[in-house]
């Protein structure tokens, strides 16, 4: 797989790696990059990887993947048998954003979501987007994600998308990119979380030396954005979190995450509705439940509304949440804001939502049901990524430069037959930050996706997010299902 060229993020430039900056490095011993190249964010890592033996490294990465084998971080790969406990790689190489790069993402940030939430209430009530043009209405209403049930109703507390992971990708010192929006269930902030720590025992002495903004604070945050939106006014609101049990790839996060906040671990049939009003069974009766935290899609919720044959789900679930006795977060209908031909019209929702221009852009686009859109894409298939509308994980994705003929031809012969199901975009030169790798310190391609907080008592967001790694040379997938690994995020004050 050839690389690509990329912006590095500890150096600036691609090709830094040529030489032996520090004794870890990778590549030929006479092209080592100048000192003042390295960015000013990196220098206390460039110097504590310059008195970093290789035989440390190698023994603090054993010390890493040994910390999470007891710590129990898995991640079930559906139709793979021998990676139903699959270790996802962790790197022990901080990514370090300066605090005045990480304060224009939050404002991005915080903006994007906003215009989520407007767009959910928006199309679920009065349509005022649709009826000005700005989005095509069979876009929204013909859109798996959309939910009938929740035309006409509102949330507790008007919120929609209460937690949003927003997967952010870099391709030089000023550009980032908002590659997808995770609106509905976003999975990763364990780790995040579980980064953090592994990285303060392992390394303290890099803490001492940087600024580093905390994490830890992250579950503080979403008990109480979650509490915010509680039906029942006074006292202090049940909360617990739903999952489809332990058989889920992601059971680790939501066991992981119930622990963190303090709250109940459910499983549907631990619940149950009475009189439109959601209990849990306890040893001591039942006890009502104000707000769930649920980790189930739509069609498993609730097996009276939805899919009948569901065993996850609560009967008489959506009965209590339409009377308004109980809070869903995310809400019911959040999936029409995941999807990827909505997303490519973003900038436009933002726009109309916010009477402002986008802080952060949109990864250029082709939509595929779009007939010229389309001819486009057929005649430079190999030169871009095609992804499906509501696809996610990293699947039923086509990288054009990477894929061979006869990939191509499939998947022109799929946009021929389906093309609505499709959007494509340029192959993106995402930036790379230093590695470590059997072989020394090496260049692997990132993205980051922060987690933003939505509740009545306003926006939070945690400086840094999850770092996803392409842990292949060249290769341009992070998706922890694809292979990928993950790496703690540093904001610090230079």
């Amino acid at each position: 797989m050839a690389a690509i060229t990329a912006f590095d993020e500890m150096f600036g430039s691609a090709g830094a790696y040529g030489g032996p900056a520090g004794p870890l490095f990778t590549g030929d011993p006479g092209a080592a990059p100048a000192p003042t190249s390295i960015t000013a964010a990196y220098r206390s890592i460039q110097s504590w990887l310059d008195n970093s033996p290789p035989a440390l490294m190698a023994a603090r990465r054993r010390q890493a993947e040994l910390f999470f084998r007891r710590i129990g971080i898995t991640f079930a790969v559906y139709g793979d048998p021998d990676a139903a406990e699959r270790l996802i790689p962790f790197d022990i190489v901080p990514r370090i954003l300066a605090r005045a790069e990480w304060q224009g993402l939050e404002a991005g940030l915080k903006q994007r979501v906003a215009a989520l939430n407007a767009f959910l209430a928006d199309v679920y009530g009065p349509r005022e987007i649709l009826r000005a043009g700005i989005v095509p209405e069979d876009l929204v209403l013909q859109n798996p994600g959309f939910c009938l049930h929740m035309v006409g109703r509102k949330p507790p507390g008007g919120i929609w998308t209460h937690i949003a992971g927003i997967d952010l990708v870099r391709t030089g010192p000023d550009q980032f990119y908002v590659l997808e929006d995770n609106a509905r269930t976003p999975s990763g902030v364990s780790y995040m979380l579980e980064n953090r720590e592994v990285m303060l025992k392992l390394v303290p002495e890099l803490f001492n030396s940087l600024k580093v903004a905390p994490v830890e604070t992250y579950p503080e945050a979403l008990l109480e954005a979650l509490a915010s939106v509680s039906p029942r006014a006074g006292g202090v609101p049940v909360c617990v979190l739903l999952t489809p049990g332990r058989h889920n790839s992601a059971f680790y996060e939501h066991s992981f995450l119930a622990d963190k906040l303090g709250i109940e671990l459910v499983e549907g049939s631990d619940l149950f509705v009475r009189d439109d009003v959601v209990y849990m069974r306890t040893t001591e009766g039942p006890e009502r439940v104000d707000v769930i935290y649920r980790r189930l899609d739509d069609a498993f919720i609730d097996p009276l509304v939805f899919n009948p044959s569901s065993m996850l789900g609560v009967p008489g679930l959506m009965a209590a949440y339409a009377a308004g006795n109980v809070t869903l977060a995310n809400a019911v209908g959040t999936g029409v804001a995941d999807d990827k031909a909505i997303y490519s019209y973003m900038p436009d929702i933002v726009r109309f939502y916010t009477g402002e221009e986008p802080i952060l852009q949109n990864v250029p686009t082709w939509r595929c049901r779009e007939p010229e859109a389309l001819g486009y894409v057929l005649d430079h298939l190999a030169e871009l990524v095609v992804k499906e509308v509501d696809g996610s994980g990293g699947y039923g994705m086509l990288i054009g430069p990477h894929a061979p003929q006869a990939t191509l031809a499939a998947f022109a012969a799929k946009l021929k037959a389906q093309p609505e199901k499709f959007i494509a975009q340029p192959t993106l030169a995402l930036s790379t930050c230093p590695t470590a790798t059997d072989a020394g310190i090496a260049p692997r391609h990132v993205d980051l996706r922060p987690f933003v907080l939505t509740g009545t008592n306003g926006t939070h967001i945690v400086p840094g997010g999850l770092t996803r790694v392409a842990m292949t040379p060249g290769s341009l997938v992070v998706n922890s299902s694809q292979g990928g690994g993950t790496k703690d995020t540093w904001v610090v004050d230079e």
